[in-house]
């Protein structure tokens, strides 16, 4: 569904968020041989039963027969259709779904609904309401707006998914699984249950109180704790101190990833021959969870609602949630029309194709009928509102039959990414801290997220297929080439993955505002960069915003900075490879420092593509990176087994220079010298 963007068991397991990590399941092993794969493409829809009638039903299975649809999404938002009351379960309506779906030879992802919980567990346990940070008890008036730590949600949500998949778990149309549709996205809530949730959380990271205050600073303004009845739940809207806001979302990270969990309990218990593919939302921006350190726990594939903007952007997103698996991404919501936007012809069509030479593997619309009422009512689908199929039935029919084609073609892509550009969830909260007095954003002025995607975009306009990735979670040692951009916060986890890697003859790029503080968020009271100051070669203690545009020349080239912030280098070992141009005093804009068998590189200003570019450039041929097909502006493409394919995300038409002459086997034309793609035209050329 499109997400409204403003937006973690049993009760005496008052620890369980806190506890360590359990084993490994989502991906214990390599892809199973039955589990979706090369050679399979799916081409759907998200659809809602609950809102048709079993006339309409028939009559939409049979629109989605005919336009060749292989994959439906089903059972999401609609816990209080499964039970309608506690305890009491009705299938039957959805079996009768289910066994359609089957006989017209479209396979079914059963999302588990856990969210939105019913009206009738927020009125039977008042604990899963939502209290503000003021106080207030919120009813749920708007979608998500459950506590999902509370403990009797957990059991209510887990006896659901016991009830769903020993029901559904054999049923031959079952493809997969998904849990908790957007999950992430819920409101915070400060309960005293969650204040006591909060409390045995820290209890268990810390150990003691004197830990606690020296963890969070508590002796500044004097803040210090007497005991842990003196805890308070810090105001995720603010005001407060960085430390305790960053241990607030942990908090918040590590109670929706132990719903997760187990909900995967449940389906190995149950299904443990069905892979996972939730619909989740990490990135959410009230809360949101740590994907990139648990994603192995409780996903096969990566999964999301993919309704993109920009193409860079919308590369960034897919290649977060791919993560470090080994399988496809499945795009679980797929841009078709939305909220307020009826579509655009060829459209969709472009950015499947898009998907496609980003790892994607499954696209399901969202969604087959237009709604009615509710949150989105004027949300466009693939039926208007009188049910009538629009045009948009026809383009997603044309992808399924060109897809079926693809699929033998070398799609999905399984190719291992050149470069792994690291992202942290901690560095992201910890620098974006809520309203209130603090001087973290006027250290750190821009946005993080946007810092990581000017380190991606060099990559992306080269068409280098480059992973995001927590670098401390996910193994780095496969990679050509790391890049760290505004690592502020350098754990000990981070620093050791870097110090190995470089050691045994990687290169890494790291960026100003890199290694600044710790695990607690406190700056380093060691010399910067924190932990890696012999790595680099290096100091980096002094910092200044200039006044005028930087410029840097490497290689006889001279490229001019966006960004003003700059920081004094003082380099122990490390050698300058290019100076800021303009300075009072020579001041090094990257250094090189030989670590082991390995380079670390250090860029001395904010993360930015207008220095970025020529530098990661000028380490392709040493590292081995193999930049992809030349394209113009707003074409993105890539080679797979022999045949390269093109695709013009703009709405204007674009020449694309060819090396050689060839045929497009989507468009069947021969082309030579100039491959001319309209607006949103794609094409493989062999």
């Amino acid at each position: 569904m499109i997400p409204i963007k403003s937006f973690a068991l049993a009760a005496g397991a008052l620890l369980l968020a806190a506890a360590p990590a359990p084993a490994v399941h989502a991906q214990d092993s390599a892809m199973r041989a039955d589990w979706p794969g090369k050679g399979d493409l799916f081409v759907g829809t998200c659809y809602q039963p609950v809102d048709r009638s079993p006339a309409q039903i028939a009559q939409d299975i049979a629109v989605m027969k005919g336009a060749g649809f292989t994959m439906v999404r089903m059972g999401d938002l609609s816990w209080d259709s499964f039970e309608p009351e506690e305890g009491r379960y009705t299938f039957a309506w959805f079996d009768s779904v289910m066994d359609q779906m089957h006989r017209a030879g479209i396979r079914v992802v059963l999302d588990i609904p856990g969210l939105p919980a019913p009206g009738w567990l927020h009125k039977t346990y008042p604990g899963v309401d939502l209290i503000n940070q003021d106080g207030a008890r919120l009813h749920a008036a708007s979608r998500y707006w459950d506590d999902i730590s509370d403990p009797d949600y957990r059991r209510h949500v887990h006896a659901l998914a016991e009830q769903m998949l020993k029901r559904y778990a054999h049923h031959p149309a079952v493809i997969a699984i998904g849990y908790d549709n957007e999950v992430g996205s819920s409101p915070m809530s400060y309960s005293d249950g969650v204040r006591q949730r909060f409390v045995g959380w820290l209890k268990q990271k810390y150990g003691t109180i004197e830990a606690l205050n020296t963890a969070w600073a508590t002796q500044r303004w004097s803040r210090r704790i007497a005991d842990w009845d003196g805890v308070d739940i810090p105001y995720g809207n603010g005001p407060g101190p960085n430390e305790r806001n960053l241990d607030l979302h942990r908090f918040w990270s590590d109670q929706t990833i132990a719903a997760l969990d187990d909900l995967d309990g449940v389906r190995r218990q149950y299904a443990p021959h069905l892979p996972t593919a939730s619909n989740l939302w990490p990135e959410a921006g009230n809360k949101g969870f740590d994907y990139l350190r648990s994603w192995n726990r409780y996903a096969t594939y990566g999964a999301l609602g993919f309704y993109p903007g920009d193409a860079l952007g919308a590369a960034f997103q897919v290649m977060m949630m791919k993560a470090g698996h080994r399988t496809p991404v499945w795009f679980n919501e797929f841009t078709a029309g939305g909220g307020g936007d009826y579509g655009m012809p060829d459209r969709s069509r472009m950015w499947a194709y898009f998907g496609l030479l980003n790892y994607a593997q499954t696209f399901l619309a969202w969604t087959f009928n237009s709604h009615l009422g509710g949150e989105e009512q004027s949300l466009f689908g693939l039926l208007d509102h009188d049910d009538r199929p629009s045009w948009k039935v026809a383009e997603f029919a044309r992808i399924a039959k060109e897809f079926g084609r693809m699929k033998t073609l070398g799609f999905p892509r399984d190719v291992q990414p050149q470069v792994a550009i690291a992202y942290s969830f901690d560095t992201n909260w910890l620098v974006s801290p809520p309203p209130g007095p603090n001087t973290i954003k006027q250290y750190f002025a821009g946005s993080y997220v946007d810092q990581a995607k000017a380190a991606f975009q060099p990559l992306f306009e080269d068409n280098v297929d480059t992973a995001v990735i927590d670098i401390a979670h996910d193994p780095i040692d496969a990679y050509k080439l790391v890049v760290l951009p505004s690592a502020y916060i350098m754990d000990a986890p981070t620093a050791a993955a870097v110090r190995r890697y470089v050691a045994g003859g990687g290169t890494v790029v790291m960026t100003g505002y890199s290694a600044k503080a710790d695990e607690t968020g406190k700056w380093f009271a060691t010399p910067l960069p924190g932990r890696l100051t012999d790595v680099f070669g290096l100091r980096t203690n002094a910092f200044y915003r200039a006044a005028t545009p930087l410029k840097v020349t490497l290689n006889g080239a001279t490229a001019t900075a966006t960004d003003g912030y700059y920081e004094i280098l003082e380099p122990s070992t490390a050698r300058p490879l290019a100076m800021f141009d303009g300075l009072a005093q020579p001041t090094p804009a990257i250094t090189v420092n030989r670590f082991g068998k390995g380079r670390a590189i250090y860029l001395a200003t904010a993360p930015q593509a207008a220095l970025l570019g020529p530098l990661l450039l000028s380490l392709y041929a040493g590292t081995g990176i193999v930049p992809g097909p030349k394209t113009p502006a707003g074409v993105v493409a890539r080679t797979v087994e022999g045949r390269t394919m093109y695709v013009n995300t703009t709405t204007a038409p674009v020449a694309v220079p060819l090396a050689k002459p060839g045929r497009d086997m989507i468009g069947g034309r021969a082309v030579a010298g100039t491959l001319t793609l309209p607006a949103y035209e794609v094409a493989l050329v062999e």
